[in-house]
């Protein structure tokens, strides 16, 4: 099993490129389903995740060729609508080609996903948004399996700002008759990529605060299109920086899509500017301690709250994190506390959890084990930070979110090899 081994205590300086931002391509590779014909992609990053939704695409029928970061996908047939076990239950993601298959083929038998483990992440405002579009629905052995002869436009309430019902929701809706209304949908950045993509095919979707209408075209056609940056990689580069006093420039870096997040570093003390053509980000010799509470967009995102988690375990004074949207986010903490950390865990209100951290020193290098993609970067995080020599394993989560991201690192210094 490869690992990661870190010898801390560097400085991160230099310049890093932001990658693709998988979050935004997985759901337009699974949308080039509703085409009929070639789609070219660029700036696809090289992650395990993308790999798994290029095999699952050619399960259904799609030829796809593959040249660095451009992926040509050909979706002129659908030989299969029924995804296997095997594929879905090593990304959540595979979730996304529900909607556009029912749109296309009218028909899809899917298992229930699987993922990371941050907790319980059900696809009930998926089936019951896609019921409302006159999908009928049967549960048997695992699998889901859905019909529907024709796609009607329907109001739709979302419980929860659903990241993956929400695009499932707005990839179906494309091809139904009349409009569709998405209340309470979400907006992440990477689903305004996603809208982005299916207006040039042809769709007319418009926003309203956090209502999203969709007017069904009866045919779209295949384009050229460039995936947005990855917002979390830069956030994570960021806090890297941060945590090891270093200075570095994040080429690519989206200053609108991390405002948030750039915002509660500043608060820590953490010098941020932006350029005409990315980030520039400067530590901090006297950090100061936050209060964060994850949120869906534009709040603090979930996927970022364990990096900072690290940072602010050596930050002097008191800290707060609160975790709103997974149970189980915190599965990195018990890590942190092998390498030193100051942290407890305690209960919030329902479905929400408080870690108290205090901040220490520094850390210490350990042996320690990934869990989940984001939680496994803010080990890498912490090993960058630390005293000694830190040994990360079970890395392919972290390859599941990160393109290369021990060569990004070592680019800007760190001693970091994967053996």
């Amino acid at each position: 099993m490869k690992k990661f081994v870190i010898q801390g205590g560097i400085p991160l300086k230099g310049e890093v490129e932001i990658s693709g931002s998988k979050n935004a391509c997985l759901p337009i590779m699974a949308s080039t389903l509703l085409v009929q014909g070639e789609t070219i992609l660029h700036n696809v990053p090289l992650l395990r995740d993308i790999e798994t939704m290029i095999n699952l695409l050619k399960v259904i029928g799609a030829k796809i060729k593959r040249e660095n970061h451009t992926l040509v996908i050909n979706t002129r047939t659908i030989d299969n609508t029924e995804i296997p076990y095997d594929l879905v239950s090593t990304m959540r993601a595979s979730i996304l080609v529900m909607g556009p298959l029912l749109a296309r083929a009218g028909a899809v038998k899917i298992s229930r996903p699987g993922g990371c483990a941050i907790g319980s992440r059900p696809i009930d405002e998926h089936l019951k948004g896609l019921k409302s579009l006159g999908v009928f629905i049967k549960e048997q052995h695992g699998y889901i399996q859905a019909r529907v002869n024709d796609l009607v436009g329907k109001e739709i309430y979302l419980n929860e700002k659903s990241v993956t019902a929400t695009e499932n929701l707005l990839m179906a809706a494309t091809m139904a008759k009349g409009e569709t209304k998405i209340i309470n949908s979400a907006s992440e950045p990477h689903i305004q990529d996603l809208k982005k993509f299916l207006v040039s095919m042809g769709t007319d979707i418009k926003e309203q605060n956090d209502i999203t209408v969709v007017n069904g075209a009866k045919k779209l056609h295949p384009v050229e299109y460039t995936i947005s940056r990855d917002y979390i990689e830069a956030d994570t580069f960021m806090i890297a920086c941060a945590i090891t006093k270093g200075d570095i420039f994040l080429k690519q870096g989206n200053w609108f899509d991390s405002q948030a997040e750039i915002t509660k570093l500043q608060e820590t003390g953490i010098e941020i500017k932006k350029t005409p053509d990315g980030i520039r980000v400067k530590a901090s010799n006297n950090l100061k301690p936050s209060c964060i509470k994850t949120a869906p967009y534009p709040g603090f995102p979930t996927d970022s709250q364990p990096q900072l988690t690290s940072l602010l375990s050596i930050t002097p004074g008191r800290s707060i994190i609160t975790e709103t949207m997974y149970e189980n986010r915190f599965t990195h903490i018990p890590e942190l506390q092998r390498m030193g950390a100051d942290i407890k865990i305690e209960a919030g209100s329902p479905g929400n959890r408080n870690a108290i951290i205090n901040g220490v020193d520094h850390l210490s290098g350990a042996k320690v084990m990934c869990s989940d993609i984001r939680g496994g970067a803010s080990l890498v995080l912490a090993g960058l930070a630390a005293h000694g020599e830190t040994e990360i394993s079970r890395i392919y989560h972290i390859d599941r979110g990160y393109e290369k991201i021990e060569e990004k690192l070592k680019k800007l210094g760190a001693n970091i090899r994967r053996i």
